[in-house]
């Protein structure tokens, strides 16, 4: 058993991290203030401190210097935002041990919290094997992966077939679309599942961070490789990753898979690697910003999340999902989306795909009433629409619904205006080519699938 103080600011997470330590067996004490930690750990001498980045009366960088000065056998773990990241690998330079990024998963601060304390020289007690009497919150949404579609049942498939094969994976897609929530799929479909999962944003830091954070620096082998040994590292927006660091992560990452190869291989190097990237990396090589040899190297696996425009189907599930999971976090009642405002999320084109969903569900339930989602709780980029006068008649309209790319609305007119050149060369798809000046080939790439001209014809 460990002596534990908790610093954040954040009633609701304060109490969720005290009653998982307090469930692992461990004596915890928790603050709100910087002030009444500190004087707490004066007086108790903790083996662990669970420090939040921003809290009210102190900044969290403060309290792990002054501990590191005055209290320097104790082990410090620092919970940040997102887009902290910088701010946390700067804790790590003044002796925390580890750094945790909301929103995070109870199992994650599980496992953070054992390494921490056994680091100290303080052993963890078995852990249990039932959850029974702990409360069933996360601070993180469910990482399960939702979906109906085409796409997302081959995604799923995928999922299940390379969970347990050790070859580095290369998530592609747009932002929000879900890879992060792909990763942790796959990792918690593996073997690896009860060990880390560590998430290293490359557009977040400095070069001199993230060469910190990947290699470590002189007489200092702390890095996210060491800390994730036997789980999961994903490393987001590889792409924006600096080239002098792409080829040392390339060498590190050929010793590895020889050492692998080799039955060599030591816990610092057992990890499963997976690689994100929103923009697709071969446009990268060819503007000569991302190394050939590494990207051959980490997308043995390569898999492309579709946008969720592309899924429409997934839309419902999704959002009754996130209705679900904002219901279980805040402790009301389920809400219910009419559909009419089921409508207009069906018709929306979500350039921020999944999150962006997410925080429009999370946004109505904040303003519904009567545990219902109207089109008036949606935000208004969703509900309006822009209106254009076509070039010729002014007197057609056309509407833009807000959020819709320009290539979608660009190619919803062009199988338009084919369909109704088809219509009037009687469905000749010879003459319509000709009319338009293309090909037939091209016609039907444009149109899309082959029955669906003669079901536009009926």
């Amino acid at each position: 058993m460990a002596k534990i103080v908790i610093i954040d600011d954040e009633a609701a997470i304060l109490d969720l991290m005290s009653q998982l330590c307090r469930r692992l067996g461990h004596e915890v004490s928790s603050f709100q203030t910087g002030k009444d930690g500190m004087e707490a750990i004066a007086k108790s001498q903790p083996e662990l401190l669970i420090v939040d980045l921003r809290i009210g009366d102190m900044n969290g960088l403060q309290i792990i210097e002054r501990c590191q000065q005055e209290h320097p056998g104790m082990a410090v773990i620092m919970v940040t935002g997102y887009g902290s990241v910088e701010t946390a690998v700067e804790a790590m330079k003044l002796g925390a041990f580890d750094y945790l990024t909301k929103p995070f998963e109870l199992d994650d601060l599980q496992r953070t919290v054992n390494r921490a304390i056994e680091s100290v020289g303080v052993s963890t007690s078995p852990q249990p094997q039932s959850r029974k009497g702990f409360e069933e919150v996360s601070l993180a949404p469910e990482t399960k992966l939702i979906g109906q579609s085409s796409p997302m049942l081959r995604i799923l498939e995928l999922v299940d077939k390379v969970a347990d094969n050790d070859s580095p994976i290369l998530l592609q897609g747009e932002f929000g679309a879900g890879k992060q929530m792909v990763a942790r799929a796959i990792h918690n479909a593996s073997a690896r599942i009860n060990a880390p999962f560590k998430v290293l944003p490359c557009s977040s830091l400095p070069e001199e961070l993230l060469e910190q954070e990947l290699f470590g620096t002189s007489g200092s082998t702390n890095t996210i490789f060491n800390r994730a040994h036997g789980g999961t590292i994903v490393l987001e927006e590889i792409d924006m990753l600096p080239v002098r660091l792409q080829s040392q992560l390339d060498s590190f990452l050929e010793d590895v898979t020889k050492r692998r190869m080799a039955g060599q291989l030591p816990e610092s190097m057992d990890f499963r690697f997976i690689a994100t990237c929103t923009e697709k990396l071969e446009d990268h090589i060819a503007k000569g910003t991302f190394r050939e040899d590494l990207y051959y190297r980490i997308s043995i696996i390569p898999i492309d999340i579709p946008p969720l425009r592309s899924r429409r189907e997934d839309i419902a599930p999704l959002a009754d999902h996130f209705l679900s999971g904002h219901a279980k976090m805040s402790g009301t009642a389920i809400k219910e989306i009419d559909k009419y405002a089921m409508k207009l999320l069906d018709s929306y084109g979500w350039p921020g795909n999944v999150a962006e969903l997410q925080n429009t569900i999370e946004r109505a339930c904040a303003f519904a009433e009567d545990n219902r989602i109207r089109p008036v709780d949606l935000p208004p980029k969703i509900t309006q629409k822009v209106e254009i006068s076509d070039e010729e008649n002014e007197a057609v309209k056309h509407t833009l619904p807000i959020g819709t790319k320009l290539s979608e609305f660009i190619k919803k007119q062009e199988r338009m205006f084919i369909r109704e050149t088809l219509k009037y060369n009687e469905g000749s798809r010879e003459k319509t080519a000709s009319m338009l000046g293309v090909s037939i080939a091209t016609l039907y790439r444009k149109m899309g699938l082959k029955l669906e001209r003669d079901k536009m014809l009926q």
